[in-house]
Formats: C-alpha cells, sequence, structure tokens
C-alpha cells in the first residue's frame, strides 16, 4: 500500500531578537513578508521554557543577521544553549544569514560558511523579504532530517514522508502550530 502519510518534525527557530526568525517562518508557510512585524516573542519571559522548547527537536534553523555583526558573535551563544538543552546529538542543525537584500552588510558570506563547517552545520543566507534562499533553507532541512538514519524514523517505523507545499488561508500554516521560536 503506498499512501501518503503526514509526519510532524519538531523544527526550532533561534537567534537574536531581530534577526528575522518570524519574517523566514511566515515566508516559508504563508508566503507573506510583513516589514512591521514585531518582535512578539518575549524572550526573557519565555526562558524558564527553553529546556521544553529543545526536548525531541529533529532540526534547528540558526539566524543571524547579515547586516548586525553582534548576531553573528553570538551564535556561540545560541549553541552553547542548543547543547545544553537537546535531547539528542543527531540533531540537524542549519545556520541562516537573513536580509541578504540590505545594502549594510557587516558579516561576509565566507565568514558564515567557515562558522558552519566549523560546526558541522548546513549553511544558506537568505532573504524573508525577497524570499531568496527561503525555500531552499526549509527543504534542505527536513531533507537531511529524513537522510539522517533514527533521527525520526523510531517514531514512524515503516512510513513514507512526502513534502508537499500547501495553500492555506491566513492561520493556516504548513506548520500545522508545531514550530517554536526563541
Amino acid at each position: 500500500m503506498d499512501e501518503d502519510v503526514l509526519t510532524t518534525l519538531k523544527i526550532l527557530i533561534i537567534g537574536e531578537s531581530g534577526v528575522g526568525k518570524s519574517s523566514l517562518l511566515l515566508r516559508f508557510t504563508d508566503d507573506t513578508f510583513d516589514p512591521e512585524l514585531a518582535d512578539t516573542a518575549g524572550q526573557e519571559r519565555f526562558r524558564t521554557l527553553t529546556p521544553s522548547y529543545y526536548r525531541g527537536a529533529q532540526g534547528v534553523i540558526l539566524v543571524y543577521d547579515v547586516t548586525r555583526r553582534d548576531t553573528f558573535v553570538k551564535l556561540d551563544n545560541w549553541l552553547n544553549e542548543l547543547e545544553t538543552y537537546c535531547t539528542r546529538n543527531d540533531i540537524v542543525n542549519m545556520l541562516v544569514g537573513n536580509k541578504i537584500d540590505k545594502e549594510n552588510r557587516e558579516v561576509d558570506r565566507n565568514e558564515g560558511l567557515k562558522f558552519a563547517r566549523k560546526h558541522s552545520m548546513l549553511f544558506i543566507e537568505a532573504s524573508a523579504k525577497t524570499c531568496d534562499g527561503v525555500q531552499c533553507a526549509f527543504e534542505e532541512l527536513v531533507e537531511k532530517i529524513i537522510q539522517t538514519p533514527g533521527l525520526w524514523e523510531s517514531e514512524n517505523q515503516n512510513k513514507g514522508v512526502k513534502l508537499t507545499h500547501r495553500e492555506e488561508g491566513p492561520g493556516g500554516g504548513a506548520c500545522g502550530g508545531y514550530c517554536s521560536m526563541l
């Protein structure tokens, strides 16, 4: 029998405030971009929830803003947190340099690539505003998760995974409400 099976993967999107985490997610799920989107995560208020955010995650997208060097410098802090709270060592990590549409770049592409290689991460530069690299980032991450033995099969024994782009109205995203952002 070859029937479609819906599989849920837990993917976190983490990084400093204002790097475009919500914008990347909205661009991917709803193909929308809101330049006025406020940072609604309230990161400090939710720090006590951190361990539960990381528990069981199969993939992490670590985002920095290519126009703000401070967000790149603080990537080590995010990796330390990931190492502290992540419950598995085979998790797939992707580094995303966001906002490449802007002129005032402070972090060169090669710096991002070097950091990603040093930490065995996938790497892509993107722009939630122009859509460059967004689809590719999520698709590559999911592909790598699927290709990693033992990362998701244990919960989905003998089940296939079909990746599709779903068109949905406001409020319904391809994420199904399972994406967490810090």
